[in-house]
């Protein structure tokens, strides 16, 4: 679950290690309906550490509401497992807060998991707009968005400035410039996040909406996918593998290994979310000052993201709920949400930090990501959203590798979500 969530996980993606439940000091007659004491807060995970210094903060000033943070393992599917298997045992559950990629909040509301959360106590009008509909399932309000994310074109604008060639707009451009520059310089052409795990999903529905297509509707059920658009998304990329202008070693691409490819300067082009920037223009790297940053690109124009990061849901047994919707205003503040940035590297859900001007010279993607964001649009909204994301892995895949046509793709897809949203 990378925001880095990638969401783009975040990554958006924070990502964490199981270090085990730390006891939180709840008492013995602390029951489900009881408003502030101590909670625990399960997360994937935090590669920068800034997680812990936020909650300090907290907990300095909160002695009696203290938060254990519990952290999970830094794969997705793994710390859906974990959450989901802890969230079933009911009132012996671990977690009373849960830091959800975007993708569960209405697969955990639908199984009652999590409880709705009242409008009024969240800044929710101080927030990027799309982001507000991540948190929603059935028109109400069931999580809080901490952290958003969404895809960016990571580009050489060395190469591109030595060709006299701007950064592509359209997926034409892409493909040429992918297609006949990047071997003039010994590089791959383009690449983003290709093994059959989330990272897929969400480049197969980015080609998808940017085509002008979509997978699913009516939160999931209606199936919407058998489209001359969704044939075109998956078609760019199948092209792309079978004309070389995609190496078929990026079919074997997460967020880490394709930022590295990208970073070792092996790459003109890389679809990753905005972290990928930051770590790739670090002192030290390779590529540090040559790259830039543009919107994903279309087939016209500029293309369509997927909405990546997370968002804080309250357990539907938590001990302590007041104190639980308490921390999650905490975490939203204008203060905390700066600390997001400024010590995660991760993008903010407020609005405002994206004009700020010291913010942006330090952070110099963040207007376009804001461009990005604002645009984005969410994965397909079902309570089984984790069976139609395998589907999608799994058939986009086999497009990719050559096994099947994307018109074939497109009517297996339709096919297999139909028997899903069922």
């Amino acid at each position: 679950m990378r925001w880095i969530h990638a969401a783009g996980r975040g990554l958006l993606v924070l990502v964490v290690i199981l270090t085990g439940y730390v006891a939180s000091g709840a008492h013995a007659d602390d029951g489900p309906g009881a408003g502030r004491g101590p909670m625990t807060l399960a997360t994937a995970g935090d590669l920068t550490g800034y997680l812990g210094s936020v909650l300090e903060g907290w907990n300095r000033t909160h002695p009696d509401e203290r938060v254990t943070l519990v952290e999970l393992p830094d794969s997705a599917d793994e710390t859906h497992a974990q959450m989901t298997t802890d969230l079933r045992d009911g009132d012996r559950s671990r977690f009373d807060i849960l830091n959800i990629d975007v993708s569960w909040t209405s697969e955990f509301a639908a199984q009652g998991w999590i409880r709705p959360l009242e409008l009024d106590r969240f800044p929710l009008d101080t927030f990027l707009k799309p982001v507000v509909g991540t948190a929603t399932y059935d028109g109400r309000l069931y999580a809080v968005p901490y952290v958003t994310n969404a895809g960016l074109l990571l580009y050489r604008k060395d190469i591109l400035a030595e060709e006299g060639v701007d950064p592509p707009r359209t997926w034409d451009e892409l493909e040429r410039a992918a297609r006949t520059i990047a071997p003039k310089h010994g590089l791959d052409g383009y690449a983003g996040q290709f093994l059959p795990y989330e990272g897929l999903t969400v480049n197969a529905a980015e080609a998808v909406y940017s085509a002008g297509g979509s997978i699913l509707g009516d939160e999931g059920e209606r199936v919407t996918v058998n489209s001359e658009a969704a044939r075109d998304g998956i078609d760019f990329l199948a092209r792309g593998v079978r004309e070389g202008w995609i190496p078929r070693q990026a079919l074997t691409y997460k967020e880490e290994e394709s930022k590295q490819a990208f970073q070792d300067g092996r790459l003109l082009f890389l679809r990753n979310w905005p972290y990928a920037y930051a770590v790739a223009s670090a002192e030290g790297s390779p590529v540090a000052g040559k790259i830039g940053a543009v919107p994903l690109p279309g087939p016209d124009g500029p293309g369509t993201s997927v909405l990546g990061g997370s968002n804080l849901a309250v357990s539907t047994h938590a001990r302590h709920p007041d104190s639980a919707a308490r921390l999650l205003a905490y975490l939203t503040s204008e203060h905390v949400q700066r600390q997001v940035l400024t010590r995660g590297a991760l993008p903010p859900v407020r609005a405002d930090l994206y004009e700020d001007p010291e913010l942006v010279r330090r952070f110099p993607y963040l207007p376009t990501l804001r461009e990005s964001v604002r645009t984005a649009a969410p994965r397909p909204k079902s309570p089984r959203y984790g069976q139609v994301s395998l589907v999608v892995q799994a058939v986009v895949r086999d497009a990719m590798a050559g096994h099947d046509t994307p018109e074939a793709a497109v009517r297996r897809l339709a096919r297999e979500l139909d028997a899903i949203a069922r």
